[in-house]
């Protein structure tokens, strides 16, 4: 007769929506019906007043990536009220995101706004473009973005601010920035190449001359 097993005690493993919500609980009613299909005034006023979002994606074997993407505010061209493009610009050619795309075509984004601790989410079916007449209207120092994502709205609805609020983002007298390693420092331990030349690629000069 084989032995029996029993659950380990110590394994306290969320596995089921029940579980999940005799944890959290269940969405008052205003967070349960907060989602739209479509982008409304607001969501568009919010949009071309965020400099800066982030790109969440994934590939068919579920590793997902979140990646940074600024540019001036109001740099993602609102197509129409289902359809939105963010501009690629020049970077490390990794990629990772739009890879996933080409992999699994859907895409969340997190709009933020400085000193705001609301965000938008924008969420739906993804797809690359290489050019298209509005190109023109996304150039920055004039120039036009190599590639686009357009994603397709599926859900837009704004977040709440406690997250900002308990980790004070904004809150300048909590900035510590010089307590951690420079870039170059990081690229070093990873690399091993000379510090002196990673200081240098990575001055804020020279970053700013390869923005565009």
């Amino acid at each position: 007769m084989s032995a029996m097993t029993t659950a380990d005690p110590t394994d306290h493993t969320v596995t089921s929506p029940a579980q999940l919500e005799a944890i959290v609980g269940v969405p008052n009613q205003r967070a349960a019906t907060k989602v739209r299909s479509r982008l409304t005034d607001i969501h568009r006023e919010w949009i071309a007043a965020s400099p800066f979002l982030v790109l969440s994606t994934v590939d068919s074997d579920g590793r997902v990536d979140a990646s940074p993407k600024g540019d001036p505010p109001g740099f993602v061209h609102v197509l129409d009220d289902t359809t939105i493009a963010i501009p690629e610009r020049p970077g490390n050619r990794r990629v990772d995101g739009h890879r996933n795309i080409l992999d699994t075509p859907r895409a969340g984004t997190l709009f933020l706004v400085p000193g705001r601790g609301d965000t938008l989410r924008v969420n739906g079916r993804a797809r690359i473009v290489a050019d298209a007449p509005y190109f023109d209207a996304m150039r920055v120092q004039d120039k036009r973005p190599i590639l686009a994502v357009e994603i397709a709205v599926e859900e837009v609805f704004f977040h709440c601010a406690k997250a900002f609020l308990r980790s004070h983002l904004w809150d300048t007298e909590t900035w510590e920035p010089d307590t951690l390693p420079s870039p170059a420092q990081i690229a070093h331990t990873i690399s091993g190449d000379d510090l002196a030349e990673l200081q240098e690629h990575y001055s804020d000069e020279n970053y700013r001359r390869l923005l565009y």
